[in-house]
């Protein structure tokens, strides 16, 4: 994503009264991405439902985390999209489907290479200035494996549900992004709400493909190329920098429709203004399937 900054926005997830979903509100003010370059202001808050399989940590059988204490947790990387996670295990479906469960940690927690094992990493609160919602992408008694947004790309961690302090909501939502045909598309429980030709990454700084999701919500302070940025989860596979960022591939706007259907740009997604509307409504920590 090109240089951008962000003001104050409100972003309200919307979903059937028979879901729960994150309810974001935004106040932020940029990022360094691999689109380009903004500085976070202000952290955002999100609401739902606190989750109840924490109790399940709590039955005979269960696996229990391994101590750790505060010496080793300040030695363990950040899962953030800046951070870098050696340790932690790679997807094992990297384009299966997504539960649609999100999950979302009140405050700092360990993240775990498997059930009982060792501590790889540690998953913030907030990220980017957003509130943290990532993915659940398969469950156990006591215990949850996310995806997380450090690279390498298709990280994976286990966080113990036991410590409590956890929320979880589902997200009906789920963007896919086929690049051979230069669609975007985005579905409701199911139901498509939209297509869209969408432009991608240039041959020698491709889009990554695989399973992903909506990593934080950006609104520029300043006018500029898009009205509002959405990083994900990923990042490009050739560029470890771009503007000062660590190469976060991201879903944005574009003031030239003339690009769209074109390899053009340096690994993110540029959509039309529709698409970009679409777009808004959907909750952080959605799924992106990029194919």
């Amino acid at each position: 994503m090109h240089g951008h900054t962000r003001s104050k926005r409100h972003r309200r997830a919307t979903a059937k009264a028979t879901v729960s979903v994150p309810v974001i509100a935004l106040a932020v003010a940029g990022l360094a991405t691999g689109c380009g370059t903004a500085n976070p202001q202000h952290a955002a808050t999100g609401t739902a439902r606190a989750t109840g399989r924490a109790q399940a940590s709590a039955q005979p059988g269960v696996v229990r985390a391994v101590p750790i204490s505060a010496a080793q947790i300040a030695r363990l990387p950040m899962a953030t999209t800046d951070g870098t996670t050696p340790q932690a295990p790679q997807d094992p479906a990297p384009f299966g489907p997504e539960t649609g469960t999100v999950l979302h940690p009140a405050t700092t927690r360990i993240v775990y290479g498997r059930p009982g094992g060792p501590a790889v990493a540690v998953l913030p609160a907030t990220e980017l200035g957003s509130p943290t919602w990532v993915p659940v992408i398969l469950s156990q008694p006591g215990w949850d494996r996310i995806l997380l947004p450090s690279r390498p790309d298709r990280s994976t961690g286990w966080i113990y549900l036991g410590a409590g302090g956890l929320l979880t909501a589902y997200t009906p939502y789920q963007v896919d992004v086929n690049l051979a045909r230069y669609r975007l598309t985005i579905r409701d429980a199911g139901r498509i709400l939209g297509t869209w030709t969408v432009a991608e990454g240039a041959p020698g700084t491709p889009t990554p493909r695989g399973r992903t999701f909506v990593l934080a919500s950006l609104v520029p302070l300043q006018p500029t190329y898009s009205p509002l940025i959405l990083p994900l989860g990923t990042h490009s596979n050739t560029l470890d920098t771009y503007g000062g960022g660590p190469g976060t591939v991201g879903l944005h706007g574009w003031p030239d429709p003339s690009v769209f259907g074109h390899a053009v740009s340096h690994g993110c997604v540029r959509v039309p203004a529709a698409a970009l509307r679409a777009l808004s409504r959907v909750p952080l920590g959605s799924p992106v399937l990029i194919t």
